[in-house]
């Protein structure tokens, strides 16, 4: 499969400007440290976040793993830009090391379509088994061919809910619901089969969205519902549990061509442990973050998962197909 490198004159100023930034800071840094490489890791997470944790874990993880020939800066609180930009960052070579949303890069790889199709996992030692397992580098691999740019490893475990102005006591409920969601095709064809008006909305609008009425609610996980206060005006949260968030740890191809082949081997090594680690801490913030909800007046209502997956399996199967991701999907779901 051909990969589609970008030309670094048709990225933004932004990026143009770190890559020209990069290529000095590495000249120099050639002749002025002891260590043979020093891999800029940039993220959006504020430092509470299981996204500055597991960088944080991979820094202790790779100092240990190369002997101190591999340092790591970190730059997160998205000060290099958003998650796009951080990635054709990568593609271009001018940022080496990275967390992603991939549902940010379907433009780049048609195969991380995949993560944004819903009720995906029966659990979450599937989701584990996935992930960690052939299945997971195999997709890992496919989106590295399609970009040029590496899938180490893979953070995230937010379980996605319903949160809503109204009580969902049944599925009933759901039925005329003005959802903001992603606009992902699969999003889209399941939540519409579920009776709810996909609407799209953009995220710093969404509060005032549910106070005014134009929505009636959305899609997150606990740990974003309480960091954004949705709560405050959409007291009612559905467990539909119909996803559980992954995000890939990602190295520009153009730094991990520069290692050795220990070097390579350390990388990933540390790499993996401070995925596994930064899933974990990740699931325990989902979950308390879900209690200080309650504690704050939330009401959890439990919804028919099953019943949920029953309605959206046929209008998802034609989606999947005409994405070309039927073989991988069904991998997935036999993963054991």
């Amino acid at each position: 499969m051909t990969k589609n490198w970008i030309d670094p004159k048709a990225l933004p100023a932004l990026t143009r400007g770190l890559l020209t930034g990069a290529l000095v800071t590495a000249a120099l840094g050639i002749a002025g440290t002891a260590q043979a490489f020093d891999l800029r890791f940039g993220h959006g997470g504020t430092e509470d976040t299981a996204y500055q944790l597991g960088a944080e874990k991979f820094q202790e993880l790779i100092d240990e793993k190369s002997e101190g020939e591999i340092g790591v800066q970190i730059l997160g609180n998205s000060v290099l830009g958003h998650e796009t930009e951080m990635f054709e960052q990568q593609m271009a070579g001018a940022l080496d090391m990275s967390i992603i949303n991939p549902g940010l890069i379907t433009d780049f790889s048609p195969t991380a379509n995949v993560f944004s199709i819903p009720f995906l996992y029966r659990d979450v030692e599937h989701w584990h088994t996935v992930l960690d397992g052939d299945v997971g580098r195999d997709i890992a691999d496919q989106i590295s061919e399609e970009t040029g740019v590496k899938i180490l490893a893979f953070f995230g475990g937010g379980k996605r809910q319903i949160v809503s102005t109204r009580p969902l006591e049944d599925l009933d409920d759901i039925e005329g619901m003005k959802l903001r969601t992603n606009p992902t095709k699969p999003l889209i064809t399941a939540w519409s089969a579920l009776g709810a008006e996909p609407t799209v909305m953009a995220w710093k609008e969404i509060y005032t969205g549910l106070q005014l009425g134009a929505i009636d609610g959305l899609l997150n996980e606990a740990e974003w519902i309480h960091r954004m206060r949705f709560h405050e005006v959409a007291p009612h949260i559905g467990l539909s549990q119909h996803d559980i968030t992954v995000r890939l740890l990602t190295m520009s191809e153009m730094a991990w061509d520069r290692l050795g082949d220990e070097q390579q081997q350390a990388v990933m090594a540390a790499a993996q442990e401070a995925a596994h680690y930064a899933r974990e801490v990740q699931l325990k913030q989902d979950s308390e973050a879900l209690d200080q909800l309650v504690a704050e007046g939330a009401t959890l209502h439990e919804l028919d998962r099953e019943r949920m997956q029953e309605i959206v399996k046929a209008p998802l199967a034609e989606v999947i197909e005409d994405m070309g991701l039927t073989e991988l999907h069904q991998q997935i779901i036999n993963a054991e």
